[in-house]
């Protein structure tokens, strides 16, 4: 219990406006998990495209970058305190809306890879060519898909 309350401490010294990433990130996070399931990535995809907007302003490519880390970093927390674990095609959706609904340019990558005989897949994004959500660098051990089904940049739908 003790954890649950210190994660709980921690939240509420966050910013409103990270406290409002963090909880949007869950949300998304969830609903991603069941829209990838309900309507398969390409629609889901699409939906979530939709309702993105076209751009935002930022003052320097600095700014983008900075705010790219710091929404990363707060979907993931996210992610790490949902009841379930998110995997990364999920993480990376909800993260790539995440930068889109506020202007930031962002690639949603899928990569893949045969493995001692077994096909994998990995998914992550990036943004001002900076990968944002993959600390592990396991995306360099997966060669990405070309398609505009893996790298959807910011073309509005």
């Amino acid at each position: 219990m003790k954890g649950m309350t210190e994660t709980w401490h921690r939240f509420w010294r966050l910013s409103g406006f990270e406290r409002g990433v963090t909880l949007e990130a869950a949300a998304v996070l969830v609903a991603t998990r069941v829209g990838l399931r309900l309507a398969g990535f390409r629609r889901w995809q699409a939906a979530v495209a939709w309702l993105m907007p076209s751009e935002a302003a930022y003052n320097t490519e600095q700014d983008v970058v900075n705010s790219a880390r710091a929404i990363a970093r707060m979907e993931q927390s996210a992610a790490n305190h949902l009841f379930s674990r998110a995997n990364c095609l999920e993480q990376s959706l909800a993260l790539w809306w995440l930068l889109r609904r506020r202007g930031i340019a962002a690639e949603l990558r899928i990569g893949a890879r045969k493995d001692a005989g077994r096909f994998e897949a990995h998914a992550w994004v990036e943004s001002s060519g900076i990968v944002l959500n993959d600390t592990s660098e396991s995306h360099l051990h997966f060669v990405p898909f070309d398609g505009p089904a893996s790298a959807m940049e910011t073309q509005t739908p």
